[in-house]
């Protein structure tokens, strides 16, 4: 089931995961079809999923390590050996930056522009108004319990 046309983003109808396993399936899945050079803007509340999704998408790209969300950090940066063009994930979380040119002082926009890199940017809601037009914003919604809707 290609989820994304290889990253062509078209419309499509919203995704519901009825539990956690679902949502990380979900960003394994997206995973797969990544093209390098891809950033990724996670939107949704506290506790919506974002984080969970990302763990996805890095152990779709087969990144060993564990992968939790770089609140405190800002960024934090994972090598990627199994794939043939995508290099290296760079994962954001703009939720504790005070304004985007934050994440400018510390290189975080430098990933941008790297066509061996895909970028995943949790609250990307919060600097939208540097990133690049080729972002894929993906909505996250929690709906209670387990449950998640996906949009994009």
């Amino acid at each position: 089931m290609v989820l994304w046309g290889l990253l062509s983003f078209t419309k499509m109808p919203k995704i519901i995961t009825k539990n956690a396993k679902e949502t990380f399936a979900l960003g394994k899945k997206i995973a797969d079809e990544l093209k390098s050079g891809a950033i990724i803007g996670l939107i949704g509340d506290l506790g919506a999923g974002k984080t969970l999704f990302a763990q996805g998408l890095a152990a779709g790209l087969k990144i060993k390590d564990p992968i939790n969300s770089p609140t405190f950090v800002i960024m934090k940066v994972y090598p990627v050996k199994s794939h043939k063009k995508i290099k290296t994930l760079c994962h954001i979380d703009a939720y504790r930056l005070q304004a985007s040119q934050d994440l400018v002082a510390i290189g975080g926009n430098e990933y941008f522009d790297q066509d061996d890199a895909v970028t995943l940017i949790e609250w990307a809601d919060q600097i939208k108004n540097i990133l690049p037009v080729k972002t894929r914003f993906i909505k996250i919604k929690h709906l209670g319990e387990d449950k998640r809707e996906v949009s994009y």
